[in-house]
């Protein structure tokens, strides 16, 4: 019995057996000795959304330019259209335009408004040739009223060589006088021929005296024709200044007119304009989607949004969200890998070639400035050299994305998260 012990005991343990644990260890710890030394991808996740590359390719709201009250639905929801055909007619609800004469009563004013311009125009041509003849008529008066001033000079002239005749002869009279006077004193004339002396002498100073009035009238005459120059250049100037002011009064109201003229033609190309708008025209290719209004009738306001379009052909791209602290190791023209939401991938992190169900990109653009989500905007596009993306993306369809950066060995890769350290940071050149 004590045999069969022991042959049970050696059965069971195997004492006497050769072991391949040690082997097997050893392997396996090579094994994983040296995949620490295979190369790893370095990446950055981040999460995004289809969109498209250019701004006209996005869903376009469709907004109403001015309020109004909804008439007539010419599309509906999933409706093809192209640029210019027409999607809504609205009605004016504001009573500063429910005129519907409001456009032929404004060019009625217009008309009017020129009538009057022409009118003063008119009236400045007539005033500038009033000025014209009151300046001419000025003219004719002082000429007139100066050759009257100088006949008077010619007449003060003779008057003045009369005077002097006058004296001369008036002294002449008074020597004989006085000398008669001393003779019939002496006795040596007669009373008779004393007193036609005294009348000679008399007559003489009579004739001096109307000489000198005759004088001392003219005088007064040329001073009362200077006078009457000046109050004819006086009353003339008066004339000539109210009629400029009337002129320059008028020249006023036509340029007055003229903007008023502009307002009034620029409100009728306005009410034109807005006579337009009743109308809401397609303003591009698209699908109608997201109709926002219902009914006939109902009031909407200026710049609501009514409807939006998708235009049949876009250029997609996804926009990305970064962190602060990866945004230094993205750049333009960097490779990323995209998992589409609704379409299955296999993804290996560290081999991005071993992957299945990705798609390829190329940063594009990289936002500045951050946005209210605390995160960096990059936006990527399609990479024409890798497989294209599935013709199934949508605006506004999630995506995960995987920015590629350095190889690395997987045993740095371990030690850097470990330790808490960001991915390399190296300088990226992009393929040309």
């Amino acid at each position: 019995m004590e045999r069969h012990f022991f042959k049970s005991f050696e059965q069971v343990y195997r004492k006497n057996e050769k072991s391949y644990i040690n082997r097997w260890l050893l392997i396996i710890l090579g094994i994983f000795l040296a995949s620490l030394f295979l190369p790893w991808t370095q990446n950055i996740s981040a999460k995004g959304k289809v969109t498209s590359l250019f701004q006209e390719q996005r869903p376009q709201a469709v907004n109403s330019p001015i309020p109004g009250k909804i008439m007539k639905w010419w599309v509906r929801e999933g409706d093809i259209v192209k640029k210019g055909d027409t999607l809504i007619q609205i009605s004016e609800i504001k009573e500063d335009y429910l005129d519907p004469n409001l456009v032929n009563r404004t060019e009625q004013q217009v008309t009017a408004k020129k009538g009057a311009i022409s009118y003063y125009s008119s009236k400045v041509i007539v005033t500038a040739s009033q000025i014209q003849n009151l300046q001419t008529g000025k003219k004719l008066k002082i000429e007139q009223i100066g050759n009257k001033l100088k006949q008077l000079e010619n007449k003060l002239v003779g008057e003045k060589a009369e005077i002097l005749a006058a004296n001369n002869e008036f002294n002449l009279a008074k020597n004989q006088y006085e000398r008669q006077q001393k003779m019939y004193e002496q006795g040596l004339v007669s009373q008779t021929q004393f007193q036609q002396r005294n009348v000679v002498f008399q007559n003489a100073q009579a004739k001096k005296t109307v000489a000198e009035n005759k004088l001392e009238q003219t005088v007064q005459e040329i001073i009362n024709t200077k006078i009457e120059l000046r109050g004819v250049e006086q009353e003339y100037n008066e004339k000539i200044n109210k009629a400029e002011a009337e002129r320059l009064q008028s020249l006023g109201t036509i340029e007055v007119g003229k903007g008023e003229v502009a307002k009034l033609e620029n409100q009728v190309s306005n009410y034109r304009i807005r006579n337009g708008m009743y109308v809401i025209l397609a303003p591009q290719d698209g699908q109608i989607t997201q109709a926002k209004k219902a009914g006939l009738g109902e009031v909407i306001k200026e710049g609501e949004d009514l409807m939006s379009i998708i235009p049949p052909k876009i250029n997609y791209a996804v926009e990305m969200f970064i962190r602060p602290l990866d945004l230094p190791l993205i750049s333009k023209g960097q490779k990323v890998r995209f998992m589409f939401d609704g379409f299955p991938a296999i993804v290996f992190s560290g081999w991005p070639n071993q992957s299945y169900g990705t798609f390829g990109g190329k940063v594009i653009a990289i936002e500045n400035s951050i946005s209210p989500n605390g995160l960096f905007r990059v936006l990527v596009v399609e990479d024409l050299q890798d497989r294209p993306w599935p013709g199934q993306v949508k605006i506004g369809g999630g995506a995960q994305g995987i920015a590629l950066l350095k190889n690395v060995p997987i045993w740095y890769e371990l030690w850097r998260n470990i330790n808490g350290f960001p991915p390399d940071y190296y300088s990226f050149t992009p393929e040309k």
